[in-house]
């Protein structure tokens, strides 16, 4: 760790007394943004400088949601209405990435991904609830009711149906709050599944 005079340190010190943030202290001083927030975030900013730094800080969220509101106005161009073919080739395409090669099945812990995965199946194949086994990973620490609930919601199947609960020894809440869920069907689609993504693959790379 790089050491600093302590005229620096004072100087960090008093900026950020009047409000200056970590990335302004840095280009201003010519420190670190790490060194800047080391000796600088137990100061606290003086009163008279507190309304304009809720002012930067405010600025700064705005500028964040806009920024996000325009990336997804453009994104809605992009993608406009998705077709039943788009749909199915994205479907396929999950399954390729994250699917298990034995079977049609897929494990995630992104809930988003999962929705996604069983509209396919009940939109493109009519897939019925009965027909789909899910089962759900998590961890020690992490609550199994809780865990059942999200995924039950987010499937859209109630938890009693689901196969099983495999929990694993460790602890990983911090990080999967509510583990991973497990989807899974039988029968032909998996042989269809796969020769769509061969000829996909055939096509992007002749």
């Amino acid at each position: 760790m790089k050491s600093i005079g302590r005229n620096k340190i004072l100087e960090i010190a008093n900026l950020r007394k009047k409000g200056y943030g970590y990335p302004e202290i840095s280009n201003m001083l010519a420190v670190s943004k790490t060194t800047a927030q080391r000796y600088a975030k137990n100061i606290k900013i003086l009163p008279e400088y507190l309304d304009n730094w809720i002012m930067k800080r405010g600025g700064s969220r705005l500028k964040k949601i806009q920024t996000s509101q325009k990336a997804r106005k453009q994104a809605m161009v992009v993608v406009g209405e998705l077709s039943e073919k788009e749909k199915l080739l994205i479907l396929t395409s999950l399954y390729w990435a994250e699917g298990s090669k034995n079977d049609f099945g897929i494990s995630n812990t992104d809930p988003f991904l999962i929705k996604i995965f069983m509209s396919g199946l009940r939109e493109l194949f009519g897939v019925k609830n009965e027909e789909i086994r899910v089962s759900i990973r998590i961890y020690e620490d992490i609550n199994r009711d809780e865990a059942l609930d999200f995924w039950s919601k987010i499937v859209n199947i109630p938890k009693e149906d689901f196969c099983s609960v495999n929990v694993l020894k460790g602890k990983k809440n911090g990080k999967l709050k509510y583990g991973m869920c497990r989807i899974r069907k039988g029968g032909d689609l998996l042989k269809l599944v796969k020769a769509i993504n061969s000829i996909v693959s055939e096509r992007m790379s002749p």
